[in-house]
């Protein structure tokens, strides 16, 4: 897998690009960059880990006389200023990028240590999977998720228009924003959500084998990401520990509350609080952005699939047939179950004509709402 790629002619990162940690963001940023032609240098601190990089082809080992254009330092929150340091001081010539979850910490330690921030902008990726290592990178990666570039005053656009290049040949979403901002918004958005799905995985530890075999989506999707690495989250939230506090606190507080609704849901106030809770929840939800960044609220039907080979391909095929477009999917399936359940998202207006279609053909359909 070594072999030379083909040039991009409609790329717009020229490279060399030098990717410093190849784990499963800078491995998934080479083997992306080398589909579009780009030469990519890999390094990390474990020779496993780039050997493993390189075999998969996401670029090639460092050589005397390397001269990139871009650096890209995927390293653990922990070291990410340090590495970026370094990394300046050795290619003064290059542009240099993190991609770690955290934009104001290293960019004070960079300033505190009197490093070049003229010539470095970080930047954070909003796509990750709950596997790491560069045996789960994936070219795909980041196709339509959003790409922060943390922006400050010390660098001019032109100098850090190769940042936003590299996320646009990579068919991500940029998104300028201020660090201190993004610090705000990622504590919310990634870093409070990751902490209260380990903290509700947690409550399966001692839960009776009974019970489990009852896990449905509500449990599957609130636990999906707390099969995390905890020593990375570590440092993750404690990079950013001044944020998340005060969202943690505000939780507390609203959960509070419904404990002592819970302790005598009759009383009066108590049904009106649990009500006020679910709604809050749902205007919450209906914020979150859809399909391609839009707020579109999107209907869901549920079908009943057998469990054999070939029924999701054969409902996806179906789909496309009539002419309805899949915004969004669901799958669920409960070991030695007969049955999966496959939850589709398309547009209201094609709601009923969906379910009227997959029924006439024999389908089942489970449930229907917009």
């Amino acid at each position: 897998m070594t072999d030379q790629p083909q040039p991009d002619q409609d790329r717009r990162v020229r490279g060399p690009v030098r990717v410093v940690g190849a784990g499963l963001l800078g491995a998934s940023i080479g083997l992306a960059l080398r589909q579009r032609g780009v030469e990519v240098i890999l390094d990390d601190v474990s020779p496993a880990t780039l050997a493993l990089a390189v075999d998969y082809g996401a670029g090639r080992r460092p050589a005397e006389g390397d001269a990139p254009e871009l650096v890209v330092v995927a390293v653990p929150p922990d070291v990410t200023a340090q590495v970026v340091e370094r990394e300046l001081a050795t290619y003064p010539d290059a542009i240099v990028t993190d991609v770690a979850s955290v934009k104001s910490a290293p960019l004070e330690r960079l300033r505190a240590a009197g490093a070049d921030v003229s010539r470095y902008i970080g930047s954070h990726p909003m796509a990750g999977r709950e596997r790491s290592g560069p045996t789960a990178a994936r070219a795909d990666l980041f196709i339509g998720r959003p790409w922060v570039i943390a922006g400050h005053d010390a660098i001019t656009y032109r100098r850090a228009a190769v940042v936003e290049d590299l996320a646009l040949d990579l068919e991500a979403t940029v998104i300028p924003m201020d660090p201190a901002l993004h610090d705000e918004a990622v504590a919310v958005m990634s870093h409070v959500p990751q902490l209260v799905s380990t903290l509700m995985a947690s409550r399966l530890q001692d839960a009776p084998e009974s019970a489990l075999g009852l896990a449905g989506g509500g449990v599957r999707d609130v636990t999906r990401v707390a099969a995390s690495d905890p020593g990375l989250w570590v440092q993750i939230i404690g990079a950013n520990a001044a944020r998340i506090r005060p969202v943690l606190r505000d939780l507390r507080d609203e959960l509070s509350r419904v404990i002592d609704a819970l302790e005598d849901p009759d009383a009066p106030g108590a049904p009106r609080t649990i009500a006020e809770t679910m709604a809050s929840g749902n205007r919450g939800v209906e914020r979150l952005p859809g399909k391609h960044g839009t707020t579109k609220h999107f209907a869901q039907v549920v079908v009943l699939v057998d469990d054999r080979p070939g029924q999701i391909a054969e409902l996806l095929t179906l789909m496309g047939e009539i002419g309805i477009n899949l915004e969004d999917l669901r799958l669920e399936h409960s070991p030695g179950g007969p049955i999966g359940i496959v939850e589709v998202s398309v547009v209201p207006e094609q709601e009923q004509r969906l379910v009227d279609e997959l029924e006439s053909r024999g389908w089942r359909i489970a449930a229907a709402w917009a």
